[in-house]
């Protein structure tokens, strides 16, 4: 009897320790949004204007950061980082389509840059060398509103 209560608390410990690394794996090692400075070699102007918004990213005053940003984007259009800022401040604001063509610039112009890359910013918006996937609907369903079998007006 005494080996079948030492498995049973073998048991139990195992499920606790379980149950303790799914919630250390389960929570969330996401790094705070922060806007990136921009490559060497970018016009001044444009780096003085990303350093303004950077300080006004960083004082939560999105509106006034997305004016820098686009400026600073305007200024250096094939700048990564420069798209990339841009992009985090659109999404702070809410828009999140204009975010999302942004946060694709950012990543076409910056095809070795990890932090863009791996940004969780980035992330929900797809891979940018995927091909875009057709929706496949089952036979005889049709798109919302179009009214008969296969998507054909009636």
């Amino acid at each position: 009897m005494g080996r079948r209560t030492e498995l049973r608390y073998l048991s139990l410990l195992g499920v606790i320790l379980l149950c303790i690394g799914a919630v250390a794996c389960s929570k969330s090692n996401a790094k705070p949004l922060v806007p990136l400075a921009l490559e060497s070699g970018v016009k001044p102007q444009a780096v003085v204007l990303t350093e303004q918004g950077m300080q006004a990213y960083q004082a939560s005053q999105f509106d006034e950061a997305k004016n820098y940003f686009s400026q600073a984007v305007d200024a250096a259009p094939q700048s990564g980082p420069a798209h990339y800022n841009y992009a985090l401040a659109l999404n702070a604001l809410g828009d999140t389509a204009q975010a999302r063509q942004q946060f694709m610039e950012a990543a076409s112009y910056a095809p070795g840059d990890k932090v863009i890359w791996d940004s969780p910013a980035l992330r929900p918006y797809g891979n940018v060398e995927a091909p875009k996937k057709k929706q496949l609907l089952p036979p005889g369903a049709g798109r919302a509103g179009m009214g008969g079998p296969g998507g054909v007006p009636r």
